[in-house]
């Protein structure tokens, strides 16, 4: 492995870029290292000004070309029984060790190392980089740089995302919305039972129902995903403050991953339509003041690329593998795609190390992904 990817992942490990976290500090390295080698980066920051979403392109002016596009931040380590330091880099038995070292870091470390490969040479069509943050907590980030793109005179054509996917090409994952749902009930002494509303039998009815429309969307099926169907269901619920009082408050998370094209607002609206039309008029009845409230919380959408299309042959031939397959995950790709980039997943690692403790990545899959941006490069050239 070259000492230039293994030097810019240990810069990248060493930034904790936990969600809950800034990602400045992270991006203005990966400017100023772009900066050096004459490339103009663009920033999109969030509202506060704590986080950046990260654009580059080389190469000819014009529409076309490629995509690179990774996420910064990474899940939290908390709790985690981590026997190696998380936000540093640690090689041992061919891995290299550290948070973010498969789920995507290394992958953004290649990138730029191959930086300086793609400047040397003409290019017949540009090269875009994307460096997005919030991708863990729902693909929040990136929209700014999507609502970019989709205006932008300069779009790219295709995009990669370098998702741990082993270097095995992916067309397909599933789309996600998260919900939340707060009951507000009527508390009293739980000897008065009849006279209070409580809130987490409410609930209970609520995700009784959620089970049925989950049943409904299990009828729709396509066996290219596993499992082979949309899948909904109840993650968190909290609710009561004792054992001797009706509950006056419950909130319960719920969420939907669906197969790409299955339209899931008639979900929401049917759970809607069941608590207005069902629960509301009889926990008001006792109480006015009872309500059902429902908030979302994020959502993408699935992707479905065609694994026939040149963009896909294309991809096969870089990364030499013509497997393509679907993973269980969900990225960025399916904003890439409605905002008209054609985009497909492949990356080193594997998602069987991300987000756990002693995560990592292995030296051979960065070597192969380093192969992959020298063919990507190889077809760009002049």
């Amino acid at each position: 492995m070259s000492d230039a990817v293994r030097n810019i992942l240990g810069k990248l490990l060493a930034f904790d870029t936990t969600s809950r976290e800034s990602n400045l500090e992270l991006i203005d390295f990966i400017q100023g290292y772009l900066t050096e080698l004459g490339v103009e980066t663009q920033l999109f920051q969030d509202a506060n000004a704590k986080k950046a979403n990260l654009y580059a392109r080389l190469g000819p002016a014009g529409n076309g070309g490629v995509m690179l596009s990774g996420h910064t931040d990474v899940v939290p380590v908390d709790g985690q029984p981590w026997t190696m330091p998380p936000f540093a880099l640690t090689h041992h038995n061919g891995r290299y060790y550290g948070r973010g070292s498969a789920d995507m870091k290394g992958f953004l470390a290649c990138v730029l190392a191959s930086v300086p490969g793609f400047l040397a040479q003409p290019l017949r069509m540009p090269l875009h980089l994307a460096f997005s943050y919030d991708e863990e907590v729902g693909c929040l980030g990136v929209r700014s740089l999507v609502a970019h793109l989709k205006v932008s005179q300069d779009k790219p054509a295709m995009c990669i995302i370098g998702e741990p996917t082993e270097m095995k090409p992916v067309y397909g994952h599933k789309g996600k919305l998260a919900m939340r749902c707060q009951v507000q009930g009527h508390a009293c002494h739980s000897a008065y039972t009849p006279r209070g509303v409580n809130a987490i039998e409410y609930a209970a009815k609520l995700i009784n129902k959620l089970t049925l429309l989950g049943a409904q969307l299990a009828t729709t099926q396509n066996p290219r995903f596993d499992p082979p169907y949309s899948t909904l269901q109840v993650g968190t619920i909290h609710g009561g403050t004792a054992l001797n009082i009706v509950p006056q408050d419950c909130q319960f998370d719920f969420e939907i991953r669906h197969l790409p094209g299955v339209e899931v607002d008639s979900v929401i609206s049917e759970l809607e339509q069941y608590a207005d039309d069902e629960l509301l008029p009889a926990m008001q009845k006792v109480a006015a003041s009872s309500d059902i409230h429902f908030q979302p919380l994020s959502q993408y959408p699935g992707l479905l690329t065609d694994p026939q299309s040149d963009f896909a042959r294309w991809l096969a031939q870089w990364c030499s593998n013509d497997e393509f397959t679907t993973v269980a995950f969900g990225t960025e790709g399916g904003l890439f795609d409605e905002a008209g980039v054609a985009t497909l997943v492949c990356g080193p690692g594997s998602m069987e190390q991300g987000h756990k403790p002693d995560e990592y990545v292995s030296v051979e899959q960065l070597e192969r992904c380093m192969g992959m941006l020298a063919n990507l490069r190889t077809w760009m050239a002049a």
